[in-house]
């Protein structure tokens, strides 16, 4: 819980129960992208009394703070994942919903080029590739 702590002031929250035990969920997930819903089944799971509605606050109060980035996925679906020093892009499954994390130092090298070919300095970005399965049936 001391680090839950330092995190929490370090980003300049003050330090409440329901924001210790909301990261707790969030960096000890095996997903790493979760919607306020999941965080709220597994506060329940834990048989933690925390409403739904704090849970939105705080995973806002995370994402105001840089604990937290918010992704909108497959129609406007917010999830949340723990912030990271290391960039990142993302594929989402349409079919199953999976998220794979990814990252590829050629995108990356082109995506700066375009925008410097139009003269513009990157800030930020994010890439999302929407997958499906190939399918494995032969074309007959």
């Amino acid at each position: 819980m001391a680090d839950q702590n330092h995190e929490l002031r370090k980003a300049g929250l003050k330090v409440t129960l329901p924001r210790v035990k909301i990261l707790q969920i969030l960096e000890k997930s095996m997903d790493r992208h979760l919607s306020a819903e999941d965080v709220y089944k597994a506060l329940l799971e834990a048989g933690e009394d925390v409403g739904l509605a704090t849970v939105y606050r705080v995973l806002t109060q995370f994402e105001t703070a840089g604990l937290v980035m918010r992704h909108n996925f497959d129609g406007g679906h917010a999830v949340f994942e723990l912030s990271q020093e290391e960039h990142h892009d993302h594929m989402v499954c349409l079919d199953s919903g999976e998220i794979i994390e990814f990252c590829d130092p050629e995108i990356e090298r082109r995506q700066r080029e375009i925008v410097e070919e139009h003269g513009y300095e990157l800030v930020e970005h994010a890439l999302v590739l929407y997958v499906r399965p190939k399918s494995t049936k032969s074309d007959s």
